[in-house]
């Protein structure tokens, strides 16, 4: 599991390289606000220089933003806006929720229902969702891809078709929006120099020494779960406001009767993919987009993930996949990597 345990299940593959342990300073330098979230921690580096609220008044926001997300969005917190409707109980969604629904929408109309947040059952029944089910059978996948899909869901969020109400699940971009929001607020605090972890990063302005932020990206070897610990590379910013966000399958699968299956699903077939693509590094203007193109490049594969990127003036891409035996990598023109 990740280090946003219990609120999403989406494994990160990037760390935030940290050349030294922070504290704040009394003239208002740099510091670093750490918190405890749902099992696991959050870190979040920030220049206080010219901002207008104390690291207490800061850590505190953070915090509620945090505690907002978990009591919306999280399909763990059994009380979450989330979980009830789910559950089939009556819900009056708040505005956070119905903008990462709108979100979600854009992303389903983008990628031709790659990304569909209404397909929770699918990756229930496979044991990537909030359920432990496991193998399926063929029947099973085609009864649940029948009630599921945004095409069974109005704008409004009423079902379309009666009696269907699919279940929905934002993890393919609840981090990256979790992240976003948080660089939101720091935005509205007057803070210029960030680095926002919380599983998926958003980054933006220099570092304490001065330079870009480095964000390390983990070599996807089945069983590497300590990030930063096997490294591939070193991704460097250019100081404009980014989000970065690898997806992968080498940290969350599993094998059964000598066949390993990924927990990236497609929602049109039903299936676990079965590709050679390990992983994919994704830069974009916002975490959001980055979080659910890395997803979306997961699920269409190598080939058509060089061409997505490609054709993304505002996107850089990072693919690393298996050749033969041998991991090989893919990097966009605009990708700036270095540490090879």
């Amino acid at each position: 599991m990740n280090r946003f345990l219990n609120t999403f299940s989406v494994i990160p593959a990037l760390i935030a390289l940290s050349l030294c342990c922070l504290s704040c300073a009394p003239d208002k330098g740099y510091c670093q606000l750490t918190g405890y979230a749902q099992g696991g921690t959050y870190s979040v580096k920030l220049n206080l220089k010219g901002v207008r609220a104390s690291q207490n008044e800061i850590q505190a926001a953070v915090d509620s933003i945090l505690t907002l997300i978990d009591t919306t969005l999280s399909g763990y917190n059994k009380g979450s806006q989330l979980s009830r409707l789910n559950a089939g109980a009556p819900v009056e969604p708040n505005a956070m929720f119905k903008e990462i629904f709108a979100l979600s929408r854009k992303f389903y109309d983008e990628t031709g229902g790659a990304l569909d947040v209404a397909a929770a059952s699918l990756f229930d029944i496979w044991g990537f969702g909030f359920t432990s089910d496991r193998l399926p059978s063929a029947e099973t996948v085609d009864s649940v891809l029948a009630v599921c899909g945004m095409d069974t869901i109005g704008e409004d969020m009423e079902p379309l078709r009666p009696g269907i109400r699919p279940k929905l699940n934002f993890n393919a971009i609840a981090q990256g929006y979790t992240s976003d929001k948080i660089a939101e607020y720091l935005h509205s605090i007057g803070v210029k120099d960030m680095l926002v972890d919380i599983g998926e990063i958003y980054c933006e302005g220099l570092n304490q020494k001065g330079l870009p932020w480095s964000i390390g990206i983990d070599r996807p070897v089945d069983g590497n779960m300590t990030p930063g610990a096997d490294l591939d590379g070193i991704w460097r910013g250019d100081g404009r406001g980014c989000g970065v966000v690898t997806s992968g399958n080498y940290r969350k699968f599993y094998e059964k009767d000598g066949r390993k299956y990924s927990h990236t699903i497609d929602p049109r077939t039903g299936y676990p993919v079965n590709h050679n693509l390990l992983s994919a590094t994704i830069v974009a203007p916002d975490a959001t987009t980055a979080d659910a193109y890395a997803t979306y490049c997961m699920v269409i594969g190598l080939d058509a993930a060089k061409e997505f990127i490609a054709s993304k003036d505002d996107v850089e891409g990072y693919l690393i996949y298996d050749d033969g035996g041998n991991m090989t990598e893919w990097a966009s023109s605009g990708f700036k990597l270095a540490g090879k």
